[in-house]
This record gives C-alpha cells, sequence and structure tokens, in this order.
C-alpha cells in the first residue's frame, strides 16, 4: 500500500476522503497528492450492504445512509466485534433536521451488514490503516460521501421516476464539486437542506447565504448540472424507461459472487453463511436475500399502487423477477347487497345456526345487514361476512345515558324456533318418541 502510494504521488500521512456507492457495491480511497488536489488510490469492491437504495431514516431500517459525513479519530474502534471498525458519523446535521434515527453506523469487517458498509477483514485492515495513519498526519476528520449509485446520466435517466430523485440531485450537486475541483467538498446544512461551498464563519457554523454566481467552480457545477439533465432527458425520448430497483436486503460487488463470502456456489446452491474467523458475532446479514439478485421493475408497472415504500416493494417475487401482489386491502364495510359467488371458486359465506336451518326448511335467506363486514383475500374472490358488535343507540343532546343492561347468557346449541316447530310435529306423529 505504502508503494501504490508512492506511485500515486502521495504518502500515507496525506489526507483522505472515502467516497461509497451502494448500486455498484464499492467503495473508493482518494489520497491528496502533493499538488493539494485528491486522487483516487484504490476502490474496493464492497463485500455487503444492506436495505434498499435511499436514505436511512429510522433506528432498526436496515438502511445504509447516503448523504455527507465525518470520521474522527475517536471514530476508530481497533477492538471491534466486527473486527476493525470506524464509525460513519451518523446521524449528521442534515438527518437530525429530518428527525431520523440510528446509531454506530460503521466501516467494518465480516461481510456481514445491518446497515452499515461491509468489507472483508483483509480489506478493512488496509482501509484502518489508511485512515489511521491520515489522522496521525494531522487530519482532522475525514469526509466520507455516500450516494445510491454513480451520478452518470445512464443512471440518473432509470432512475428519473424514483421519489428519493429530489434528494439525490442534492446530493449529486456535492459529488460533481467534488468530481470538478478535485477538492474536499464544504458542506453546510441550511435550511433542512445541504448547502455546498458556502464556508464556514469563525466560529465553525455554516453561512447559509446564496451561493457565489461569480465563483468559476460554482459556475463549472451548474453548467454540468444543465449538460446532464439535458442527456437525461435525451435517452428518456430515445426509450430508456423509469425503473424502481428492487432489493431484497441489500447487495454484495458480483467480485464475491464466485468466493465463499456468496450465499450461493457457481452451480446455485446454498452454501454456509459468509463469514469471517476473525469475528465475534452472530450472522446480522440475511445470506439469501443475494439468491437472486435485485429486481427492476418499470415505473409503468407500478401505477394504480401509488408509491409504494421500498419495504413493501421489497416482496418482489425475486425469483420470477415479476411484481409480487399487493398487499391485501384492509376490512371494509360491506355494500347493502352481497357480491355474486365466484363462477370457479368456491368460498362459502359466514353465517349463523339460524341461517342454516332457515334454507334446510325451505326459508328465505338471510337478509343483508349493514352490521356485516366483508374481508377479502386476493386468491379468494368470494367475501366472508363477518358478524360486527351492534351499536349503541344514539340519543338526543342533553338527555340522560341509558343504564346498561346485562348481556343475556349464551346457550350453546340452542335450536333455533323453526326447528323445534319440526320437533313438535314429529311428536306429535309417532308416539314415543320422548
Amino acid at each position: 500500500m505504502v508503494a501504490l502510494m508512492s506511485e500515486k504521488g502521495t504518502n500515507k500521512h496525506a489526507p483522505v476522503v472515502l467516497r461509497a456507492f451502494k448500486k455498484e457495491s464499492e467503495l473508493e480511497i482518494w489520497k491528496q497528492n502533493a499538488a493539494g488536489e485528491y486522487i483516487l488510490l484504490k476502490t474496493y469492491p464492497m463485500c455487503r450492504w444492506s436495505g434498499q437504495l435511499g436514505p436511512k431514516v429510522r433506528e432498526g431500517d436496515r438502511q445504509v445512509p447516503e448523504g455527507f459525513y465525518s470520521i474522527t479519530p475517536t471514530s476508530l474502534n481497533p477492538n471491534s466485534s466486527f473486527y476493525l471498525s470506524f464509525n460513519v458519523g451518523y446521524p449528521n446535521a442534515y438527518d437530525r433536521a429530518h428527525g431520523r434515527t440510528g446509531s454506530a453506523i460503521m466501516v467494518h469487517g465480516a461481510c456481514s451488514s445491518a446497515g452499515c458498509f461491509s468489507m472483508t477483514d483483509e480489506q478493512i485492515a488496509e482501509i484502518y490503516a489508511i485512515t489511521r495513519e491520515a489522522f496521525a498526519g494531522g487530519q482532522k476528520a475525514i469526509q466520507l460521501q455516500s450516494y445510491p449509485f454513480r451520478f452518470t446520466t445512464q443512471n440518473l435517466a432509470k432512475f428519473r421516476a424514483d421519489p428519493h430523485m429530489p434528494f439525490w440531485k442534492m446530493l449529486k450537486e456535492g459529488s460533481d464539486s467534488f468530481e470538478l475541483s478535485k477538492q474536499e467538498v464544504q458542506v453546510s446544512v441550511c435550511e433542512a437542506r445541504y448547502a455546498f461551498n458556502r464556508g464556514q464563519r469563525t466560529d465553525g457554523s455554516p453561512v447559509c447565504g446564496p451561493q457565489d454566481g461569480t465563483s468559476p467552480l460554482v459556475q463549472a457545477v451548474a453548467a454540468k448540472a444543465r449538460s446532464d439533465e439535458q442527456k437525461v432527458a435525451e435517452l428518456a425520448a430515445s426509450g430508456v424507461g423509469a425503473v424502481r430497483r428492487i432489493y431484497k436486503d441489500g447487495d454484495q460487488h458480483p467480485a464475491f459472487r464466485t468466493t465463499h463470502f456468496a450465499a450461493t456456489d457457481s452451480e446455485g446452491r446454498t452454501i454456509a453463511s459468509p463469514r469471517s474467523s476473525a469475528s465475534r458475532v452472530a450472522e446480522v446479514s440475511r445470506p439469501d436475500a443475494l439468491d437472486h439478485g435485485p429486481v427492476e421493475v418499470a415505473v409503468d408497472s407500478l401505477k394504480g399502487r401509488g408509491q409504494a415504500p421500498a419495504a413493501a416493494l421489497a416482496r418482489t417475487n425475486l425469483a420470477t423477477q415479476a411484481p409480487a401482489l399487493p398487499s391485501p386491502p384492509p376490512v371494509v364495510a360491506a355494500p347493502a347487497t352481497p357480491a355474486a359467488p365466484s363462477a370457479n371458486a368456491f368460498s362459502p359465506t359466514v353465517t349463523g345456526n339460524s341461517s342454516i336451518f332457515r334454507g334446510l326448511l325451505g326459508g328465505s335467506p338471510e337478509p343483508s345487514r349493514p352490521d356485516v363486514v366483508t374481508a377479502v383475500e386476493p386468491d379468494r374472490p368470494q367475501p366472508v361476512r363477518i358478524p360486527l358488535p351492534p351499536r349503541a343507540p344514539q340519543r338526543q343532546a342533553g338527555q340522560p345515558a341509558a343504564p346498561l343492561e346485562a348481556a343475556p347468557a349464551e346457550i350453546p346449541n340452542q335450536p333455533s324456533a323453526s326447528f323445534q316447530t319440526v320437533l313438535k310435529g314429529f311428536n306429535a306423529l309417532i308416539p314415543g318418541m320422548r
């Protein structure tokens, strides 16, 4: 690694910037060279990340966060249960401004993730040493830029209808700033939004005024944004469809698919969970989530469902790569007239004993009742009628409430009046039946 740094014109004590891309499952290490610009030192294939594309919102959602984070010397944990680790600094000021919760989001080893950037132990040994030596050289904080994907015009065109796109375009401004300037991005949070290259006051607080329109960097970022938007429009017009990318629970770089860090072998058979001998914790990833990989669902196929959250869309049938059926609707009040029975399915209507005897004795069917609800299942079109408790009678304003009456005790298997009449007839016709 030291030899690679020398070849790239940098050294182990030079400042560092980290960049992570979830869709591509890659983590980049950038080092500052002698000219003061950041150059790409090495790209690591990410062994495991969890969740979906999109920001982390709350504790336990298994989401890897997206945004700009700050790693400090106190973030390093050489005694991590995941071999080695360092905290990325989630939640940051932007996350807190939006009420997001969660903690202990790390870059660590073990190839197992429940919301973290998880590498192999060999990888984290290098990454950890690089960050440690940068702090030893005087760097006070290392910036981590976490993105859903690389902001290519192809990706922007494919995901243009994703509900997270306004947030991603905000992150893109910071990404473009870094790629054009090769300098660490100055990040502020103003009015619950990311703001870039506004500077800081002497007390460290951000400057939240308008950007300096005469700045060459600001102009270059704006010009790139316009150019990219034009290319996205051209791609959309040429037939590039808008999609949502759905994961069962995160992903890993394709480089691991044929290694012992994969969930299945080269023939698709399930193998042992990817583990690292240096880790001292139970598996936290969901290895079966890697069996079929992500699914890209055309946005047109989601019309009529609304903007379903990623967790609901993750119920997609990954084996056939077909969208899953929507969730069963809630129990709702039935219409006055019962639905007609299905011609090719039998699902009996649930009624009381009196209805059964009424049918046997030739009586009229039980009329519709407004106090009955219909429970609908997606694979059973015939409704099931479930009686509701009786409603209390309404009273006029100022009228005292009626005293509560004790409910009559139920007598199990009590015969109906019609059935008793039939019994009397039998008793009259056949003496001695008693």
